[in-house]
Formats: C-alpha cells, sequence, structure tokens
C-alpha cells in the first residue's frame, strides 16, 4: 500500500472527554440520495452529514442532471430529478473515484433513461464484496448488460418487471439494489433472504414516502407492489449508530467519558449488551447516550459479528482495540467479511497479543471456514500499546487505529487519515474537543 501523504500526530495517553454529534447514517443517506433520482417530485433530505461518500453521490447526481443544493437548515439536502439526462462516461468514472455506491445508480436510471453506465468500482478492502450479484439481479428484472473496457452498459429495452430473487446471503447492498429497482418495476417483486438493517427499514420509509408498496415480513422477506410513478420525500435521516459505536469504543480504550449527541438505543442494542459485558458503562436520555469507561477492569469477551440484529461487522475493529484492555482472552469469529481483522497486525506492532486464526472459533461454523480465511481472533490482555507508525487500511480499521493510537504512550503517526472521511463527519475537529492531542504536521489542532 502506498503512503499516502495525509498524516495525523497522535499524542497518546489522554482520556477523550466532552461530547460529540453523530448526523445521518452513512449507511442511509447516500443510498436515499440515489432513491431521488425515482421521483417526479424534488425531495428533501435532513441530517446529512458532510462526509466523502455524499460529495460523491452529489456529484453524480449533478452529472446525471439532478439539482443538489442546501435546504434552509444546516445538514439539510434538495434534490429535484426533474431533468434527469445521460452523463458523460470519463465524468462518471472521475466522480465516482473508489466508491461502490454507482453500483446502485442502475435501477433509477434504467427507469428514468432506459440505460446507465457503471465504472469500475473500488471501496475498502475487506473482503469479497462481488458486484455480479447486482447485474444479476438486475438481468432478472429484465435489463441487459454489456460489459466493455471502460465499466459496464446497461440498457432496459422495455419495462423492467418485478420477480423472484433469494439472497444467498442477506447482502445489504443487494437489498439496496432490488428495493430500488423494484419499486418502478411492473408486477410484484418478492426478496428472500434480506438484509433487514436499519438503514434499510429506513430506506424503505423514503421510499414509502414516494409512493411505493413495500411489505416487511418476520422472516427476512421483502415484498415490493410496483408503481408506475413515484413522487419526492421529506425525510430526517436515521442517525449513524455505527460512529457512535466507534466513539463509545474510544471512551472506553482510553479511560473517558463521550456524550454522543444523536445516538439512540433501538438501533444500537446489541452493541450496548456487549458494551457492558465488557464492563463499559452508558446512560441512555432522550438526546443521546454517554459512554464511559467507570474504572477497574475490563473483562474478556466471546464475540460473533453478524448481520443485523446480531453484532454488527463495522462495531468489531473498534471495540477489539478496547479488548486489548481487558482482563483474560478474548475471542473474536468475523462472519461478514474474510478479511476485516487483517488490521490487527498493526495493533500487535503496538504491543497487543492477537493471535489469528483460519479455523471458526467461539461459534458456530461460518462461510469462511473451510475457505482458510484468517477470520477469528484471540485477543490476550491487558496489554500496554506504544506509539507507532500507522497506514490506514479501511474505514472501521482506521478509526480503529485513531482509538489505538489516543490509547496509546508516545505519539503515533498515522497515514492515510483522509479515508475516515468517508464515514466519519469531521472527526479530526470532534478529536480536539475532546481532548486529544493531536496535529497535523507543522499545524496543531489540540
Amino acid at each position: 500500500m502506498t503512503v499516502n501523504d495525509d498524516v495525523l500526530l497522535v499524542h497518546g495517553g489522554t482520556p477523550l472527554e466532552g461530547e460529540i454529534r453523530v448526523r445521518g447514517a452513512k449507511n442511509l443517506v447516500p443510498k436515499a440520495m440515489v432513491a431521488a433520482l425515482l421521483g417526479s417530485a424534488p425531495s428533501r433530505l435532513r441530517n446529512v452529514p458532510d462526509i466523502r461518500d455524499v460529495r460523491v453521490v452529489r456529484g453524480l447526481l449533478q452529472l446525471h442532471g439532478v439539482t443538489v443544493r442546501p435546504g434552509e437548515e444546516p445538514g439539510e439536502l434538495v434534490l429535484d430529478p426533474t431533468h434527469v439526462e445521460s452523463a458523460n462516461v470519463a465524468d462518471i468514472d472521475a466522480h465516482a473515484g473508489s466508491s461502490r455506491i454507482p453500483i446502485l445508480f442502475c435501477g433509477p436510471l434504467l427507469h428514468r433513461l432506459g440505460h446507465a453506465f457503471i465504472p469500475g468500482l473500488g471501496g475498502c478492502d475487506i473482503g469479497g464484496r462481488p458486484i455480479d450479484f447486482h447485474f444479476d439481479v438486475l438481468r432478472q428484472f429484465g435489463a441487459t448488460i454489456e460489459k466493455r473496457a471502460d465499466g459496464q452498459y446497461l440498457e432496459a429495452p422495455q419495462r423492467l418487471r418485478g420477480t423472484k430473487i433469494r439472497l444467498p446471503y442477506p447482502s445489504v447492498g443487494a437489498t439496496e439494489q432490488v428495493l430500488l429497482t423494484a419499486v418502478l418495476a411492473e408486477g410484484v417483486t418478492v426478496l428472500s433472504n434480506a438484509a433487514v438493517e436499519p438503514e434499510i427499514e429506513d430506506l424503505i420509509c423514503v421510499l414509502q414516502k414516494m409512493g411505493a408498496i413495500i411489505a416487511m415480513d418476520t422472516d427476512r422477506t421483502i415484498r415490493v407492489t410496483g408503481v408506475d410513478q413515484l413522487g419526492g420525500y421529506t425525510h430526517a435521516a436515521l442517525p449513524d449508530r455505527l460512529e457512535a459505536a466507534s466513539w463509545a469504543s474510544a471512551a472506553l480504550a482510553t479511560s473517558g467519558n463521550i456524550y454522543v449527541r444523536g445516538a439512540q438505543q433501538r438501533s444500537m442494542m446489541t452493541f450496548l449488551n456487549t458494551y457492558r459485558k465488557v464492563g463499559g458503562a452508558f446512560e441512555i436520555d432522550d438526546e443521546g447516550i454517554r459512554f464511559w469507561h467507570p474504572g477497574g477492569q475490563l473483562k474478556s469477551i466471546a464475540l460473533e459479528t453478524d448481520v443485523h440484529p446480531g453484532f454488527q461487522t463495522d462495531w468489531q475493529q473498534p471495540l477489539v482495540v478496547a479488548l486489548t484492555q481487558a482482563t483474560g482472552l478474548s475471542i473474536i469469529h468475523e462472519t461478514v467479511y474474510e478479511s476485516r481483522l487483517g488490521f490487527t497486525s498493526a495493533l500487535n506492532q503496538m504491543g497487543a497479543h492477537i493471535q489469528l486464526y483460519r479455523e471458526c472459533l467461539g461459534g458456530s461454523d461460518c462461510r469462511f471456514g473451510q475457505r482458510n480465511f484468517l477470520h477469528s481472533a484471540v485477543v490476550s490482555g491487558p496489554t500496554k500499546l506504544q506509539g507507532a507508525d500507522l497506514v490506514i487500511p479501511d474505514l472501521r480499521g482506521g478509526f480503529s487505529y485513531l482509538i489505538a493510537a489516543l490509547a496509546a504512550e508516545g505519539t503515533s503517526r498515522v497515514h492515510g487519515i483522509d479515508l475516515i472521511n468517508r464515514g466519519y463527519e469531521n472527526f479530526m475537529e470532534k478529536l480536539v474537543e475532546l481532548g486529544a492531542k493531536v496535529e497535523l504536521p507543522g499545524k496543531a489542532l489540540g
């Protein structure tokens, strides 16, 4: 990996204390922005965070003729899709960058224009996220797909048709693809083994406000009855439970006390249970959740990640940093992304004792167990962490490195911090507000 020249110096050993705010979820807001493409009238989206994924989607929408402007209040966007048009291939490629969100433009653009172009896709390197399934789904709806040197060209010779789809795994991205395509398809679409994350429910709320007919059954089945036309929506995005949990883990790892304004109990219940088992304390009120280290020893645990309502994979990496300070052996079984535990090598460099295994530890066998992936970990603690040179590998792993650097003795140089901007709004300003000793080389922040 090439070391980026965006470096943050972190002087560790100071507990994080104070208050920060989380706004709309990274895993909902860009998708709700794409949904606006389906409407025949403007939409108004509130609680929008200023993160890179939002800027990428905003640029792509504007390339396709959607007017995107700030609303009347901070964090509000007004999206007007009245004049949707084709975009230049080179412009799409340049704006998409490393984001995977352009794949979700397929269904809406096929409905609006009859064709779509999708460039090669990037995203965090945490394991396989095959896009072939997205294209297979679109073919089932009636799209034709031609692979070209610069990407995939899709056409809908006639109106897309509802279909029956069963996901081999309850993938969030695949579920979003089906929803955004099925709402204007002719007839009924039945999606089995769907993802049911809170962000999926919030996207369904957005689409229902636009005029869609969508029913969620208790067995992970979603039924969509296609309609002829959708309007706009007015919607406040649900708060980012993944960012909230990251700050909670930072409070635990640094023996701190952080009030996360905007955090909500309902979408974080599984995390809160685990946080309490480890020995963390929290207090919930109508405006947010306070997380703190109550003193004494943290407890080791056995943890298995899973799709919602299980323990989210994006919660795992920040919490593992805190578990390096827990007494005893913690067992982590990662069942969602096969390469997500690769970030632990840097923690070992800082003084942690983490051993990776190919076997399924601490839980049932999973789909990675027979495929030679290092997807289980044993964390032995507590261990003192020392400052180090760190290169950020992915979004959640990157924030986890920040937590480790903040908890460590001495100074760390964290390279590639711009990647964290993908999903954490104003994270450097928030660190300073919490009392962290961080600086950009040549420019002190706090």
